[in-house]
């Protein structure tokens, strides 16, 4: 079964300044939950992003529990939308569509994730006591940041 999370944010900038914040892998880390302990292994191809493009990098979805998680640039239409897609990780299953528009006064930004735990039976049962609420919180984090560095 496939689990969706949709996150909207008013960016009180111009296109071209969002998108040029968020087509960036090297702003990922200014977005991330430090305590996810989020580090590209390979920065020297990050510099802008492109169809095809490999990230790898660790994250620490538990305490003290370090992983790789690879992930594909897949689509990019630029200043409009880009999608990732996990390649090796901790999903079964991972596919996040990145949107942005202009609006009157800004940008819209909206992130659309669609994922499956692993583990089947015991995925469903892990997501709904941890997957959802770690994905909520380091979306509300990402939400947070964006209103610090665009809305204040």
């Amino acid at each position: 079964m496939l689990h969706k999370i949709e996150v909207k944010q008013f960016i009180k900038s111009d296109l071209e300044t969002v998108w040029n914040f968020i087509s960036s892998p090297k702003n990922l880390s200014k977005i991330t939950p430090a305590h996810m302990g989020f580090h590209i292994l390979d920065d020297s191809d990050i510099s802008a992003m492109y169809p095809g493009q490999i990230i790898e990098y660790h994250i620490s979805p538990f305490a003290g529990i370090k992983m790789k998680w690879v992930t594909e640039i897949t689509h990019v239409k630029e200043k409009e939308f880009f999608v990732d897609e996990q390649r090796f990780g901790p999903y079964a299953f991972w596919h996040h569509k990145h949107f942005i528009k202009e609006v009157s006064g800004g940008v819209e930004m909206r992130d659309t994730v669609h994922y499956k735990a692993p583990f089947g039976f015991l995925g469903k049962l892990v997501n709904s006591i941890f997957i959802k609420k770690q994905l909520k919180v380091i979306f509300a984090y990402r939400y947070q940041k964006m209103e610090e560095l665009f809305n204040t």
